[in-house]
């Protein structure tokens, strides 16, 4: 049931963004010629890896310059395209087409890389016991504000705590986190190069 509900809302989303996410296609080209997509290995459910898809909201090869993965606010590897779309979090809705192929559901834990994931301690790895999501309980919560130890320690209380109408109450709220970091002027802070 919960498989169904993620592909029909992943599907769904991915119509009623397909204007936006053409918009950003056109003007991620058009700035300077670098591809689109930006493909990251991040680990899901269970530790398996995958490609997460997001827009490239980075110059061409921003891993191999700078802070590598780490991203800071203001980070000059941003290009002026992706600055826009950190702050209204477009750059993340392909990650809806990771959903419709099963790589992540609609609501969980964000997916992290694997150094991050090695520094796990035993209570964190329960993080990795659902498929990450497009937002989680942490997102509502603060996002990157929090502190990472915090970060993790809402997803684990998801994890714990999980249900059908906690992943309504997430989704319903997603907007509301996004539109309040969108008016502080917050970037996202760290999110992964892209």
């Amino acid at each position: 049931m919960n498989r169904a509900a993620d592909v029909a809302g992943a599907v769904l989303g991915l119509v009623g963004a397909a204007p936006a996410l053409a918009a950003a296609a056109v003007a991620i080209k058009l700035e300077d010629g670098g591809p689109v997509l930006y493909r990251q290995r991040r680990v899901g459910q269970d530790g398996c890896d995958f490609d997460l898809l997001k827009l490239r909201t980075m110059v061409v090869g921003a891993e191999g310059i700078g802070a590598g993965f780490a991203v800071n606010e203001g980070d000059a590897r941003i290009t002026r395209v992706g600055r826009a779309l950190r702050r209204l979090s477009l750059d993340e809705l392909p990650q809806l087409w990771n959903v419709v192929r099963g790589d992540m559901s609609l609501v969980g834990p964000r997916p992290t890389l694997r150094y991050q994931v090695e520094r796990y301690t035993p209570r964190q790895r329960r993080r990795l016991e659902v498929k990450p999501g497009v937002t989680g309980w942490a997102q509502i919560h603060g996002r990157a504000a929090l502190p990472w130890e915090e970060r993790i320690e809402l997803d684990v209380w998801y994890v714990e705590n999980r249900s059908p109408w906690l992943d309504v109450k997430i989704l319903l709220r997603t907007p509301l986190a996004l539109f309040s970091d969108t008016y502080k002027g917050e970037t996202g802070g760290w999110r992964g190069s892209s």
